[in-house]
């Protein structure tokens, strides 16, 4: 009976050092780190305005459609761009399904962006993204709908090129992933240098 006692006596008391130390000691400690060496990342990467209007986060998607803005990767995440209902389609590369999103997909992408018959397609201007909410879209995805958007806001194509080339993130490390446009940032920038009227 005593050696029964000794091991709940062990057990209850290492249960919770345990639930202080990963309960309450740990999360504050992993908090603090965040808050210390990655405050804006930590905290959502959040777009916020002058005024303290939330815009969005640099991390997450939206939904853009008009002319005046590069669109984003097409996306299935709940109603599509639903950071609550975050995933891919699940559709494997034998999908029927998928062929026939993509296939209609490139075929409203050429018509949106004038792009002709023989030139390829960029596969993230087609394909849905695995969270449904990926900010980025490729390089040759932003330069094939520079000429739409530099048309639709009456700007030189070469404008809307710099700004570009000024949102493009590099490789990480140099040597990981390929370059790439974060969406929402790259169309605030053009806001902020022509703003579409009545918006």
């Amino acid at each position: 009976m005593k050696t029964f006692l000794s091991e709940i006596r062990t057990a209850v008391l290492a249960t919770l050092v345990l639930a202080v130390v990963l309960c309450g000691f740990y999360p504050v400690v992993v908090w603090a780190g965040g808050q210390l060496l990655f405050r804006d990342k930590a905290n959502g990467s959040l777009i916020v305005e002058s005024d303290d209007t939330i815009r969005g986060s640099a991390q997450l998607s939206q939904h853009f459609t008009s002319d005046h803005y590069f669109h984003p990767r097409p996306s299935s995440a709940g109603t599509g761009y639903n950071a609550v209902s975050s995933s891919g389609s699940n559709l494997g590369p034998t999908s029927q399904k998928l062929a026939d999103w993509v296939k209609a997909d490139i075929a409203a992408y050429r018509e949106k962006n004038g792009v002709p018959a023989n030139t390829p397609v960029p596969a993230d201007a087609v394909t849905r993204s695995g969270s449904g909410l990926d900010p980025h879209i490729s390089l040759a995805n932003a330069q094939l709908q520079t000429p739409r958007v530099a048309k639709a806001r009456n700007l030189p194509v070469e404008r809307v090129r710099a700004l570009i080339e000024d949102h493009t993130a590099a490789r990480d490390l140099n040597i990981l992933g390929e370059p790439r446009v974060n969406v929402l940032l790259l169309n605030r920038a053009l806001d902020a240098g022509s703003p579409v009227a009545g918006r």
